[in-house]
C-alpha cells in the first residue's frame, strides 16, 4: 500500500510536467503514421483531433477534472502529429523519375554538391528538362554522380544519365531512403554516362537565385580551406564548417567510425552549440571588460542575440542539414529564453524545440539524427536536473581552484559522454550495427581538443579566409585536427574496436524512445521502471538469419554461411554492406573480389559450387536468358533468381524461381528455409501502399 501511495504522489506531482509529454505523444502520432502500411484517410483524423480538444475542453470547465483535461490534451497533441504528417507527405509531393528509363539528356541548374568524395562527384541538380519527360513529369530534384569535372554549385549543365527512382530498402524491414528522398523533393537519382557539359540556360527564379549564392560562397569557402590546410586536414576542416566530404580519405572516414567519433564529421548540436557558446561567451566578456557598456547594457541578453546569430550564419554556411536545422532551432528556444528572463537551457526548452521541429517536418520521427539528438540531449538534461550542486568555498587559493576545476571538468567530460553514449545507444545498433567498444576513451581523449582547438579556431579561420587572412587560427586548426585524426586511428586499430550487432525486431526501438523518454521526463524513482524498455533494443531476442538475400531489381544476391555473408557478386556493394550489417554477419576481407570461392560467375550468371551452403544461380543481364542459358542455371541449383524473364519450361519445374514480375513487385527478398520449402519475406510487402513507396512505371530497358 505504501509503494501504491508513493507512486500516486509522484504521479500527481509530474502532472505539472504535462507539457514535456506534449512532444512525445505528437512524436508517437506522427510515428503511427509513418509505421502504417497504406495511406490514412485525413477527415477521421481531423474529426478525432477536434473532438479531443473539445473533450479536454468539457473536462477542464465544466468537469473539474484537470487528469482528464491533461489526457485528452496529450491526445489531441497525438492526433495533432499523425495529421501533421499526412499534410507534409501531400503537400511535398513531387513527380518521381519512372522506372525503366533508358540513358537520357538532362538539363539543369546544381544546386550542390552532396556526399561526394576525392574520385567522383555527386550532385543535387534542378532539372529544367529531362528528354522523354512531360514538363509535368520532371522531378523537382534529382541526384546525379558523375566520375569527370570539376563542377560546382550554381553551374547549368547537360549531361547523359541513366537515371532511375530513389532507390528502395536495401532489405526487408531496413531503412527506407526513398522516404527521405519524397520529403526532400528529389525524385531520381543516377549516373552520368558522359562528363557534364556547361551550358546557358534561362536565369532561375529570384528566390531560387538566393539558394544557389549561398552553396556557391559554401562551395567557395570549402575549397579555400582545403587550398589553405592542404587536402587532408582541410578536408576535414570543410566538413566542419561547410558539410562538404569530398576531400576525405575513406581511411580516416572508417577511422572515425571505428573509433566512435564519426559524429564528429556531422553538423549537428554539438558544432552549433560550440559555436554559440563561443561567441555567447566572447560577448559577454567583452561587455564585462568594457565598464561604461557594462553598467548600462544587458550584457547577458547581448550575447544572447549575438550567439543566436552566429548560430543561424552557421547554418547557412554548413548547408542546413537537417541536424543542423533541429539544433539551431534548439538554439534558437534557448536564446529566446535568456531574452525573456527565463532558464536557457531545460527540458521544458527541449521540448519546444521538439514541438517546433514536429510542426514543420514531421517526418524526423523516423530520421536517425532527429532521435540520437533528442534522445541524448534530454538524457543530459535530465541529469542536470538531479546532479548534486555543491557550494564553493570561498578564497581558495588559485592552485587549489585550478585542479578542483580541471578535476570537475573532467568529471563532467565522463558523465557528458557516458550518457550522451548510453542514450543513442539504442539508437546506433537499430540503424547503423555498430557497437564501438572504445568510443568513450575516444571521446574523453578528443573533446577538449576538437571543442575547445578545433571547431573554435575554425571558426575564427573561417571567417578570415574569407577576408583573405586568418592563417594563424587554420594552422592551430590544422594541428588539432592532425592530433584528432591520429587519435582515431590509435583507437581504431585497438583489439576489438567496433563489433557488428544484428538489428532487434522494428518494435524495439519505439519501445526504447518511449522508455528513455520517461527515464528522462518523469520525477521521481518510479522513472527507473522505464529502464527496461529502454534497453529494449538490447534484451529483444534477435530474428532468425535468413539463407539467402536478394538486392533490389535482382541485380545482387548473397548467402549466409558461418556467420559471414558472402555475395556473388561486387555490384550494389552498400546495400549488401547494409543488409549483412542488419543481420549481424561479418563481410569477409574479399568480398569485394570478382570471383566467389562458392559461385562460378561470369557477366551474365552465377552458379553454384560445392562449397555454396545455398544452390542459388542467378541471371544478372537485362535480356532475358536463352532457354538453354536457363535450363543450366535451373539445373544447377534449388533457387533460381531471373533479373529479366520468369524461368517457363521444365528443368525448372519444382524450383523455386524468382523472376522479373515477382521482383519488380516486391523488390528486395530474404529467404528463409523451412520444412516445406523456402519462405519469402519481401521489402515491398513491409513498406507497403505509401506515396514514396509506389514506383511508376516506365518503358523496358
Amino acid at each position: 500500500m505504501r509503494t501504491f501511495a508513493s507512486v500516486r504522489e509522484q504521479a500527481a506531482a509530474n502532472v505539472e510536467r504535462w507539457t514535456l509529454w506534449a512532444p512525445v505523444a505528437a512524436g508517437v502520432g506522427a510515428g503511427t503514421y509513418f509505421g502504417l502500411r497504406f495511406e490514412p484517410a485525413a477527415l477521421p483524423v481531423a474529426l478525432a483531433f477536434a473532438a479531443l480538444l473539445a473533450a479536454a475542453v468539457a473536462a477542464g470547465l465544466w468537469g473539474r477534472r484537470r487528469d482528464v483535461a491533461i489526457a485528452c490534451v496529450l491526445l489531441a497533441f497525438g492526433a495533432g502529429g499523425f495529421g501533421l504528417a499526412s499534410l507534409r507527405t501531400h503537400l511535398v509531393a513531387a513527380p518521381v523519375a519512372p522506372a525503366g528509363l533508358a540513358p537520357v539528356q538532362v538539363e539543369g541548374w546544381v544546386v550542390d554538391v552532396v556526399s561526394s568524395s576525392a574520385e567522383r562527384q555527386r550532385l543535387l541538380i534542378a532539372p529544367t528538362w529531362i528528354e522523354g519527360l512531360a514538363a509535368d513529369q520532371v522531378p523537382a530534384r534529382i541526384r546525379v554522380t558523375v566520375r569527370e569535372g570539376a563542377i560546382g554549385p550554381g553551374m547549368a549543365i547537360r549531361t547523359l544519365a541513366l537515371l532511375n527512382p530513389p532507390p528502395p530498402p536495401s532489405a526487408p524491414g531496413a531503412y527506407d531512403f526513398a522516404r527521405d528522398a519524397w520529403f526532400d523533393r528529389i525524385g531520381g537519382s543516377g549516373l552520368a554516362l558522359r562528363p557534364p557539359q556547361v551550358i546557358a540556360l534561362a536565369p532561375p527564379p529570384a528566390s531560387f537565385r538566393l539558394g544557389l549564392l549561398i552553396n556557391q560562397a559554401r562551395w567557395s569557402l570549402a575549397r579555400r580551406l582545403v587550398e589553405r590546410m592542404g587536402p587532408r586536414t582541410g578536408g576535414f576542416a570543410a566538413a566542419l564548417v561547410t558539410g562538404h566530404q569530398a576531400w576525405l580519405a575513406e581511411a580516416d572516414i572508417e577511422a572515425m567510425r571505428a573509433s566512435g567519433l564519426a559524429h564528429i564529421l556531422s553538423i549537428s548540436g554539438v558544432h552549433m552549440a560550440i559555436v554559440g557558446g563561443f561567441v555567447f561567451a566572447g560577448l559577454r566578456l567583452g561587455v564585462a571588460a568594457c565598464p561604461p557598456l557594462a553598467l548600462r547594457a544587458p550584457g547577458k541578453k547581448i550575447a544572447a542575440a549575438g550567439a543566436l546569430a552566429a548560430v543561424l550564419a552557421y547554418l547557412l554556411v554548413s548547408g542546413w542539414p537537417p541536424p543542423a536545422q533541429r539544433a539551431a532551432i534548439t538554439a534558437a528556444v534557448a536564446s529566446l529564453a535568456v531574452l525573456l528572463d527565463r532558464r536557457a537551457l531545460t527540458l521544458h526548452s527541449l521540448a519546444v524545440a521538439a514541438l517546433v521541429v514536429l510542426a514543420f517536418q514531421p517526418e524526423a520521427v523516423t530520421q536517425p539524427g532527429f532521435q540520437m539528438s533528442f534522445a541524448a540531449t534530454a538524457a543530459l538534461l535530465a541529469v542536470v536536473e538531479i546532479w548534486p550542486r555543491p557550494s564553493r568555498e570561498i578564497a581558495v587559493p588559485w592552485p587549489i581552484a585550478l585542479v578542483q576545476r580541471i578535476r570537475d571538468g573532467v568529471v563532467a567530460g565522463f558523465f557528458i559522454s557516458l550518457v550522451a553514449g548510453l542514450a543513442t545507444g539504442p539508437f546506433a545498433i537499430q540503424h547503423f550495427n555498430r557497437v564501438t567498444l572504445w568510443g568513450l576513451p575516444a571521446n574523453l581523449a578528443t573533446e577538449a581538443l576538437s571543442s575547445f582547438v578545433v571547431l573554435s579556431a575554425l571558426a575564427v579561420g573561417a571567417v578570415g579566409a574569407l577576408l583573405g587572412g586568418g592563417q594563424g587560427p587554420l594552422d592551430l586548426a590544422d594541428w588539432g585536427l592532425s592530433a584528432m585524426t591520429r587519435l582515431a586511428h590509435l583507437f581504431a586499430g585497438l583489439p576489438h574496436a567496433q563489433a557488428t550487432v544484428t538489428s532487434a525486431p522494428a518494435w524495439a526501438l519505439p519501445a526504447s524512445f518511449i522508455g528513455l523518454l520517461f527515464v528522462c521526463l518523469w520525477r521521481g524513482w518510479a522513472r527507473w521502471l522505464g529502464l527496461p524498455f529502454a534497453a529494449a533494443v538490447l534484451l529483444a531476442p534477435r530474428p532468425p538469419v535468413p539463407a539467402l538475400w536478394i538486392a533490389p531489381e535482382g541485380a545482387n544476391a548473397a548467402v549466409a554461411a558461418g556467420g559471414e555473408a558472402v555475395p556473388l557478386r561486387s555490384t550494389q556493394a552498400f546495400a549488401f554492406d547494409l543488409w549483412a550489417r542488419r543481420r549481424g554477419l561479418e563481410i569477409p576481407a574479399d568480398a569485394a573480389a570478382a570471383a566467389s570461392p562458392m559461385f562460378a560467375c561470369d557477366r551474365s550468371a552465377c552458379t553454384p559450387l560445392d562449397a555454396a551452403p545455398v544452390r542459388v544461380a542467378a541471371w544478372w543481364r537485362r535480356s532475358a536468358p536463352p532457354q538453354d542459358d536457363l535450363d543450366a542455371l535451373c539445373r544447377s541449383a534449388e533457387v533460381v533468381v531471373l533479373r529479366k524473364g520468369e524461368g517457363a519450361g521444365p528443368a525448372c519445374a519444382g524450383k523455386t524461381v524468382i523472376g522479373e514480375r515477382a521482383l519488380a513487385a516486391g523488390g528486395a527478398a530474404e529467404l528463409y528455409r523451412t520444412g516445406a520449402g523456402w519462405r519469402i519475406a519481401w521489402a515491398q510487402t513491409q513498406r507497403g501502399a505509401r506515396p514514396w513507396s509506389t514506383r511508376p512505371s516506365g518503358g523496358d530497358e
